[in-house]
């Protein structure tokens, strides 16, 4: 027969790791029985925290690690990529896209691959003024495009206030200084915001050579109008760039930029590669069609500025820095008149 404790016993040793409070005081006792229990297990979880932070943090520091040391691949020949298409019809809201897209995304419209190091750190330079619907459009189309790429990159939109002639160059100058400032970035596409790549093949990443990425474009029967051009969607390093003192600040108006560039290039003795034609090709959204300037005059000078026109004369007034869920704006105040008188081109 199994011994019975004496009541009293009993009572005083229920709690037996606990003070043996008088049997009148049980409530008391077990909640003080309770708060033992509670202090006992917080003093063992603070033991063994470094043990499990450090645990925590080392695999973190791997991942990390193991996503430093593989560089990201793309595979040309891969059978997913090939052509693509691209809506121009439909205008989605602001406020849809952020939904969509955001969550991809860091501020500013930076992406980040999860499982491999980016080459390069890519900036994508888009010039801007009044083309609220191209934007949307634009950003629909590119931020999928280019995550499929595996690239880490950044959408900075470079906006010109009214008061003056747009000028696309000077904004591509002012879009590659203050990208700088925002990520290290190495690789600068310089790209219209009309223009919508069509195929997936059409990496974008830099290499050793300025890349003219829209080599066939549909208004252009997908057709190269002329073997020097290097507009629509172009592709430079930094050390590039600033080699050829980056673009001209003159060229207030439509047209004339982009053979200026061309000039400097194969000046300092570069080649301006391509992608063969079935995958450098682009779709251009419809707009207005500007009359384009006679710079006839003004590229007969392009020798003669090159080291004194561009990325060190640039003169801007920035207006406003955002970074906004899906692209880094940028609004400058540019006056034509300080600018051309600067390189005594007041006609």
């Amino acid at each position: 027969m199994q011994r019975r404790l004496p009541k009293t016993e009993e009572k005083r040793t229920a709690c037996w790791f606990c003070i043996a409070w008088p049997s009148s005081k049980l409530k008391r006792r077990n909640l003080f029985c309770f708060f033992i229990i509670l202090i006992s297990l917080a003093a063992v979880l603070l033991l063994l925290y470094p043990v499990l932070n450090f645990g925590i943090v080392s695999q973190l520091m791997t991942v990390k690690k193991q996503r430093q040391q593989k560089v990201c691949h793309f595979d040309f020949n891969n059978s997913s990529k090939g052509p693509i298409y691209a809506d121009t019809e439909t205008v989605p809201s602001i406020d849809d896209l952020e939904q969509d897209l955001s969550p991809s995304l860091l501020p500013g419209g930076h992406y980040i691959p999860l499982l491999c190091k980016s080459k390069y750190k890519v900036a994508i330079i888009v010039p801007f003024r009044d083309r609220d619907v191209h934007l949307k459009i634009f950003l629909r189309h590119m931020h999928p495009f280019l995550q499929r790429q595996n690239l880490e990159y950044g959408i900075i939109v470079v906006e010109q206030e009214a008061d003056s002639l747009f000028n696309r160059a000077i904004l591509f100058n002012i879009g590659f200084i203050e990208s700088i400032k925002v990520h290290s970035y190495d690789c600068f596409v310089f790209h219209d915001v009309d223009l919508l790549p069509l195929d997936d093949r059409n990496y974008y990443s830099c290499g050793d050579q300025p890349v003219h990425l829209s080599a066939a474009i549909d208004t252009h029967n997908y057709k190269l109008m002329y073997h020097e051009l290097f507009g629509g969607a172009s592709m430079m390093t930094r050390e590039m760039v600033e080699k050829v003192n980056g673009f001209s600040n003159v060229y207030f108006g439509w047209g004339g930029e982009d053979d200026d560039m061309s000039y400097r290039i194969r000046s300092h003795s570069m080649l301006i590669e391509r992608y063969a034609s079935d995958v450098a090709r682009y779709t251009m959204m419809r707009h207005a069609k500007e009359n384009k300037e006679d710079r006839t005059r003004l590229f007969a000078t392009s020798r003669q500025r090159i080291h004194k026109d561009g990325l060190n004369s640039l003169k801007y007034e920035l207006l406003d820095k955002e970074l906004r869920p899906l692209y880094t704006w940028i609004y400058v105040r540019i006056n034509q008149t300080e600018i051309l008188r600067g390189q005594n081109l007041i006609f």
